[in-house]
């Protein structure tokens, strides 16, 4: 997550410049599909091994995403992008699920630890096969231009980078945006790292009930991105935005009062629907953001306050969770209702980034950023 989130802008910003964001995206696909493959050679003990081969599937997946999403701008007019974004998150995520259940069988008919290793190679070959057809038939779009005499790429980078932070007047609204994001995904983030966690510990499901959780999750959210892509269209990225928040908060609270499977089953599903939108339409917010020519450069910059999130929020509701088990405890409760308890008041916390980012999201200026953006000259912004 570290090393995704300083290469990003650095990455992006010559991607932009060099007209080859798709050569990163086909270099940082290779890339993860290869090392994703080779955790197959990860034997029982050898941790070493499969946490390198992890990290670095995981470096190449999420530096995919910054070129990848930078593409947007070049597939889709502004009237369109809402449409286009989540329609291609939902089919993504659609995806995942067609290779889980292609999985799914082996491991639970078959079994063993050789059927789990070799799933990951059917998962690499999977995203491979899937990502080709971009790398033929999709055209970039972007112009390539000529490096200045006595320049390199790196430094050059580094003086646009610097030309953006100096000039972020020009870009309050998407720094605003860019610290709400900051926020509210780590409230997403928090839900979909202890989901699990908190299905077993407050519900009592076990591994096939949670397997079948998540796959409910994973279709719902297909849904989701489909729906809030269309009323980006419609309504506008800000609008839609607030919507899925509001939504997911109130699942939030709804989770908190919750005590059946049942109940918990119907949160996710609605769940699903909800972090589709807050994840898609962002995505699609940062395209409309973004001056001509610096999709890339933005989106990195996008990256680092999403991989920023990823251990923030976490990290959080981890201590809440434990620490209030820990008082409860104190209080004569036994160890299981002490951390359920815990878990329970945890919970709370995720509602609590979610709104403080739908603050902040408030006070972005949605029409005024997408002005900005259109008029910045791609040269002097």
């Amino acid at each position: 997550m570290l090393v995704v989130a300083i290469i990003s802008p650095i990455l992006g910003t010559i991607a932009d410049f060099a007209g080859s964001k798709k050569r990163f995206l086909l270099f940082f696909t290779a890339m993860a599909c290869l090392f994703t493959a080779s955790l197959f050679f990860a034997r029982p003990g050898a941790v070493v091994v499969g946490m390198s081969l992890f990290i670095l599937a995981e470096i190449g997946y999420r530096a995919a995403q910054v070129y990848y999403n930078g593409l947007l701008p070049e597939i889709a007019t502004p009237e369109e992008m809402g449409r286009i974004s989540g329609t291609g998150w939902a089919i993504g995520t659609a995806g995942g699920v067609v290779c889980l259940l292609l999985i799914l069988p082996l491991i639970v008919f078959v079994g063993g630890t050789f059927v789990v290793r070799l799933s990951l190679v059917i998962t690499a070959v999977f995203f491979a096969v899937w990502a080709a057809p971009l790398f033929l038939f999709l055209k970039e779009r972007a112009p390539r231009q000529s490096l200045p005499a006595g320049e390199n790429y790196v430094r050059l980078a580094f003086k646009r980078l610097w030309k953006t932070i100096k000039t972020a007047s020009q870009f309050r609204e998407f720094v605003k945006f860019i610290v709400a994001f900051l926020i509210y995904n780590d409230g997403v983030i928090m839900a979909l790292d202890f989901a699990a966690i908190i299905g077993a510990v407050l519900f009592g499901l076990d591994q096939q009930m949670l397997i079948i959780f998540v796959i409910l999750v994973q279709v719902t959210n297909v849904a989701g991105a489909y729906l809030f892509g269309i009323l980006v269209d419609r309504i506008g990225g800000k609008r839609t935005l607030i919507l899925s928040l509001l939504l997911m908060i109130g699942v939030v609270i709804w989770l908190y009062f919750n005590q059946t499977q049942t109940g918990f089953f119907l949160i996710g599903a609605a769940a699903g629907v909800a972090m589709a939108g807050a994840q898609s339409v962002s995505r699609t917010m940062v395209a409309t953001f973004a001056p001509p020519g610096k999709s890339a450069e933005f989106y990195g910059f996008f990256a680092v306050a999403g991989r920023t999130s990823s251990f923030i929020g976490p990290a959080v509701y981890g201590m809440i969770a434990a620490e209030a088990a820990l008082w409860y405890q104190a209080q004569g409760q036994g160890i299981v209702i002490a951390e359920q308890s815990g878990q329970r008041l945890a919970i709370l916390s995720i509602a609590a980034f979610l709104l403080a980012g739908l603050v902040i999201l408030a006070f972005v200026d949605e029409g005024k950023a997408t002005e900005m953006a259109r008029g910045t000259d791609m040269e002097t912004a």
